[in-house]
């Protein structure tokens, strides 16, 4: 077992860990917004954010939800939700996710089985600290088609290509936001009160074509 205990992030990794007991975990923390679980073939990363991870993961929701409303795009975030498949022995849950090409499938639907439904077409990651598990090779594997990383400076934008995600400046799932346009907006968000962040984002966000 590695322990990593840190400010900012407590990262725990448990190896030998069995699908069984993962589900008992899951089932324990059900209704727990900390901590999050994420599981690859034996490996398990517990994870419990800091105040300062989850305000990261507020601004950039907040984010997300403002721009899609200013540019009427109907989408629908399933926060921390467990995503998981027996077969393939994987499971995460997010920092944050958006339903949106499929969101129609999903809406309303109390639970989510990956066997049947599609994934979330976006996974907010918050990585102040480097994570024990390749968070990546599981987004892969479930086929998540776009994530966006954010290390407490700079917000990186991977599209899955194939079996593998290749960084772009641009997210394809929600244009026309940006690495450079989010993570100038989470800046902003450290600097200005509330309402004046908000009023600039919405701003910038009815300006685009």
């Amino acid at each position: 077992m590695a322990t990593v205990l840190i400010p900012s992030e407590q990262r725990v990794l448990l190896h030998n860990i069995s699908w069984e007991t993962y589900e008992r975990l899951l089932a324990a923390q059900q209704d727990a917004s900390a901590p999050r679980f994420t599981y690859d073939r034996g490996r398990l990363e517990i994870m419990s954010p800091s105040a300062e991870h989850e305000q990261f993961k507020e601004v950039i929701t907040l984010l997300v939800n403002v721009t899609a409303e200013e540019r009427a795009v109907d989408v629908e975030g399933f926060g921390s939700t467990t995503f998981r498949r027996a077969d393939l022995e994987r499971g995460f849950e997010p920092d944050a996710c958006f339903y949106i090409e499929h969101v129609k499938r999903v809406r309303g639907k109390a639970h989510l089985d990956l066997t049947v439904d599609p994934p979330p077409e976006l996974v907010i990651e918050i990585d102040i600290t480097h994570p024990s598990l390749n968070k990546f090779l599981i987004f892969a594997q479930l086929g998540v088609p776009e994530v966006w990383q954010y290390d407490g400076r700079l917000l990186r934008i991977f599209r899955l290509t194939g079996t593998e995600y290749v960084e772009s400046d641009e997210s394809a799932v929600l244009p026309p936001l940006s690495s450079a346009i989010i993570s100038h907006f989470i800046a902003e968000s450290r600097r200005l009160e509330r309402p004046t962040w908000l009023r600039e984002l919405r701003s910038w966000a009815r300006q685009q074509e």
